[in-house]
């Protein structure tokens, strides 16, 4: 698949949505127009599944839609939906199919209230398949019917509403090789909006290049015999970084199936992430998501009250959490197993090593674990640099990776990569300063392909590398005070040209000599004016 049909499809698909958005926010318009493809996504799956496996007979001539229509019908209706529900985890009545909605358009039938209603009947099936039903419900319940914004009245409304569906069935969502593409488009989109939103973009979306570093890490020594790859995000954001970690499990087949966990406090975003795992073709029974805050909720261990297994560990960790937020730090948190063994706990101003150690805490003893962080992280005291001398002296950090600034939507401070693993032999860790290297943008720089592969490698052959990379021993660091500042560790300053002492010596003579010239003309002027010295 092209990468460039699908900028040019997404791309196409961007242009027009802003000309329908007018004054609405970027941030808030994307709640409507990727909640509606990921609709068509669903109604479409849906009616494939019908044909594939002959749950309704169509006949010549008749469309899918027809037929479901003709044959879902008074009781048995709610036979159909029971067995759809089953096997996707939702089911969609006939009336309310993508192509149902678009007819009604045409026809000029619906108002508002009917994509209500489609939402009120989508939810009400979603609770068929007792163990999907977290995962579709309420997912479309961010999309405001009464906004104003989309019009002063009804009609006006209506719409509004209308465009949007008709401008997601328009774009043809096929590749050259006829295999589809709108999970890809999708992610292209989230980016866009992401950029659009400023700092309301970065509480959702983290650069595709920045994640592929992180996948890349998390994933590498994995053997291409793991059978299960189990993958968490605690601030997951819309799931892009779990996703792009398996575009590289993928890439190289390390993993027969990967089960995808994570949290995320905004419950908009969190439902952004559901679509966005399941428009890139995740089945609801290899996602567990969970709207929570990660550092007061933790991640569930054991199983829930429908017999569903939540594992404590897992083998890769990835994390972009918000940057120094604040926390709840009360002294009871010290009981907590995953913050009270370190002695101290992350201020109440800064939860950076909150988000550490909880991420930490959930990584099996196998697993790599990479985190992006303010570089604040790496030399602030008090009980921050306590964790950070215990997280060392537990021999759990890995490697430090100094990234460029301004990469990331909503902030132009440059961050950190920390690596962490739990079964390291070697007490030595290594640094990379990749702050320099970079593509410098409008708006934002951001990471080239052959930067990010730069830092991996770097990563994987763990030496030394002028002005770019240093392994440092644990005696270093101890020396440092537990302070992993990267200059102090990579001398990244150009280097002084070398003084030649001879021309040195030559030049200094010329301007002696210079100067012995110029107080003699200056004496002789002054004796010519009477004026002695």
């Amino acid at each position: 698949m092209s990468e460039n049909r699908v900028n040019k499809i997404a791309g196409r698909l961007w242009e027009m949505a802003n000309e329908l958005r007018g004054n609405m926010d970027a941030g808030e318009f994307k709640n409507y127009i990727l909640a509606f493809m990921f609709y068509r996504y669903l109604s479409e799956r849906q009616e494939r599944y019908l044909v594939e496996n002959n749950v309704i007979d169509v006949q010549d001539g008749q469309t899918v839609n027809e037929a479901y229509r003709e044959q879902a019908t008074g009781e048995e209706l709610t036979d159909y939906l029971q067995d759809i529900s089953e096997s996707l985890g939702y089911a969609i009545e006939p009336e309310d199919t993508w192509v149902s909605l678009n007819e009604k358009i045409e026809e000029a039938q619906i108002v508002p209230s009917d994509y209500q209603t489609i939402f009120e009947h989508f939810n009400k099936n979603a609770e068929r398949n007792h163990e999907a039903a977290k995962d579709f419900r309420g997912v479309f319940y961010d999309i405001n019917l009464g906004d104003s914004r989309l019009g002063s009245s009804t009609t006006a409304r209506a719409k509004s509403l209308n465009n949007i569906v008709k401008l997601v069935d328009e774009i043809e969502y096929k590749g050259d090789d006829g295999k589809d593409i709108l999970g890809e488009i999708y992610e292209y989109l989230i980016g866009q909006f992401a950029a659009s939103a400023g700092k309301k973009g970065g509480e959702f979306y983290t650069p595709h290049q920045v994640s592929k570093v992180l996948a890349k890490i998390v994933t590498t020594g994995v053997k291409k015999s793991k059978s299960v790859f189990m993958v968490y995000d605690p601030a997951m954001g819309s799931g892009s970084l779990l996703l792009t970690v398996r575009e590289e499990l993928l890439k190289e087949n390390k993993a027969d199936a990967i089960k995808f966990y994570g949290q995320e406090l905004n419950t908009t975003t969190y439902n952004l992430a559901r679509m966005n795992l399941m428009m890139n073709n995740v089945s609801f029974n290899n996602m567990h998501l969970n709207n929570a805050d990660t550092l007061e909720s933790d991640w569930p261990d054991g199983p829930d009250d429908k017999g569903i297994d939540h594992p404590r560990s897992f083998d890769g960790v990835v994390a972009n959490p918000p940057y120094s937020a604040k926390w709840d730090n009360r002294e009871s948190k010290m009981k907590d197993e995953r913050f009270g063994s370190y002695g101290r706990l992350a201020p109440a101003s800064k939860a950076d090593y909150a988000f550490i150690l909880h991420s930490l805490y959930h990584l099996n003893n196998s697993g790599t674990m990479a985190i992006v962080l303010p570089h604040g992280v790496l030399f602030r005291g008090a009980a921050e640099g306590l964790i950070r001398q215990a997280l060392i002296e537990k021999n759990y950090l890995d490697a430090v990776i100094g990234l460029p600034a301004n990469l990331f939507y909503g902030t132009s401070i440059p961050t950190v990569i920390l690596v962490f693993k739990k079964n390291r032999r070697m007490r030595d860790i290594l640094f990379i300063d990749a702050s320099k290297e970079f593509e410098k943008g409008k708006n934002q720089n951001r990471l080239t392909d052959e930067h990010v592969e730069k830092i991996v490698q770097t990563y994987k052959d763990r030496v030394d590398a002028e002005k770019y990379a240093h392994l440092a021993s644990y005696d270093e660091i101890k020396k440092n005070e537990f302070n992993l500042n990267i200059p102090r560790y990579v001398d990244t300053f150009p280097e002084e040209a070398p003084i030649d002492i001879a021309e040195v010596c030559k030049q200094l003579e010329k301007d002696h000599a210079e100067i012995a010239l110029l107080e003699k003309e200056i004496k002789e002027q002054l004796e010519i004016l009477g004026i002695k010295m």
